[in-house]
């Protein structure tokens, strides 16, 4: 194996690692647990708006981190290190939903809320050393590749999550809430294992000058004022990310929010659980296909029609009636979900000054958690102020046409222009 491949596979296996904590517990049993058992189950419309408050309040804690944060990690040549802090973060919040009892909703929440930023902390860093791992055409072919390890990743320990709920004897497990709760144990362990060859094998990406953490601190905050007045100049990154803002946001809203509108329109745990694992088997390959499709057609082109998709999608949610509905849309959202993600994120790979990753991608990831503020916490609120689950579902396809476009706008060939100009320090005006 040559040592481009081995840096590609050890990064893309950390989608591998963290990607069980996106499936079996954000999308998958926390929402249920937490509805079921440390909730009130009698009130779906007060927990649903709990969640979504949680969710949010997470995305606004790493999105007020994130550029300063990655501005710090390129000055200080300190990537992975941030990485590492905030995946073992999250390993160990997760490890505490174990303990969490009945009725304790609150504290639930905290180790929710500690766990989601150490997974969305990590993922600023873990992005932000793609633009190093291949040249820039082959950045389509290594998201895709990260994203399509993660969907089977985290289904294959999904899988085995579920079998342990359904099953619990199998395993010697006395029951389903005990099978749940190791279920959060067996995540923590499979993110910090999975994680190792990313240590190992992938390099710290070189800086011109790398600075000690107490001075790449204040260079990072000056560097980050930096940025804020060359967003101006660098055009076609501002309206990329205010496309991205947008759709990415309903995206990350369906994902986190999903189970939790079918469980409130009475579809029972184990059709849920089914249409989750239906949604990662088929997003394995589905990401890989979606990345020679856009190949032949454009990324550009491959987006938007992933993001017409999703608006498709919740379109049709709003009128589902039954759990075959269910499933048909979990399909769909297959298809198109490892795609909009990988695609999204190699097409800003290509507009980001080289020297700068982690300062951009801080910019990257704080607009998509923002975004995930506002998604969830719509949902919630439409929903508590209506009685209606499917307005609030409905609520959600504002955010894909308006990203849509946004993204209509975007001249990908001037943003490359823009960006080695600006890498090699000349006037972008």
């Amino acid at each position: 194996m040559t040592s481009e491949r081995k840096r590609i596979l050890s990064w893309s296996m950390y989608d591998w690692a963290n990607s069980a904590f996106s499936t079996t517990v954000v999308a998958g049993f926390f929402p249920i647990f937490f509805e079921k058992y440390w909730s009130n189950p009698d009130d779906v419309i007060q927990s649903t708006y709990q969640l979504g408050w949680a969710n949010s309040l997470a995305s606004v804690l790493i999105a007020a981190l994130a550029p300063f944060l990655g501005a710090i990690a390129d000055k200080g040549s300190a990537k992975k290190k941030f990485l590492i802090f905030f995946c073992y973060m999250g390993v160990i919040m997760t490890c505490g939903l174990y303990m969490v009892e009945q009725g304790q909703w609150q504290f639930a929440l905290m180790l929710y809320i500690a766990a989601s930023v150490g997974f969305m902390g990590a993922n600023i860093f873990y992005d932000s050393l793609m633009p190093s791992l291949a040249p820039k055409e082959k950045m389509d072919y290594v998201s895709s590749l990260g994203f399509a390890l993660g969907y089977i990743g985290g289904g294959l320990l999904f899988l085995v999550n579920v079998l342990m709920y359904l099953n619990p004897s199998w395993f010697g497990i006395g029951d389903a809430e005990t099978a749940i709760k190791l279920s959060f144990l067996s995540v923590a362990v499979w993110w910090g294992v999975f994680t190792i060859p990313l240590i190992l094998f992938v390099p710290e990406p070189e800086v011109d000058q790398s600075l000690a953490l107490p001075k790449a601190v204040k260079a990072g905050y000056l560097q980050l004022r930096q940025t804020f007045n060359h967003i101006r100049e660098l055009k076609v990154i501002g309206v990329f990310l205010m496309a991205y803002w947008l759709y990415i946001d309903g995206v990350d809203t369906i994902i986190r929010m999903s189970v939790k509108m079918g469980s409130s329109l009475g579809f029972e745990a184990g059709d849920l659980i089914t249409a989750l694992l239906m949604v990662q088997f088929i997003a394995f390959p589905s990401a890989l296909a979606y990345n020679w499709f856009a190949s032949k057609i454009g990324t550009k082109k491959a987006v938007l029609i992933a993001i017409g998709g999703y608006a498709l999608v919740t379109l049709l949610a709003y009128f589902m009636t039954n759990k075959n509905h269910f499933f048909m849309l979990a399909a769909m959202i297959g298809l198109f979900q490892g795609g909009i993600q990988a695609l999204s994120r190699s097409l800003f790979a290509r507009l980001v000054p080289r020297g700068k990753e982690a300062e951009f991608f801080g910019f990257y990831n704080m607009l998509g958690k923002f975004a995930a503020v506002i998604g969830p916490v719509m949902m919630g609120w439409v929903t508590l102020a209506t009685g209606n689950v499917r307005l609030g579902i409905l609520s959600i396809l504002i955010l894909f046409i308006a990203g849509a476009y946004f993204l209509s706008k975007v001249d990908f060939d001037e943003g490359e222009r823009l960006a080695l100009e600006f890498s090699s320090g000349k006037n972008v005006d």
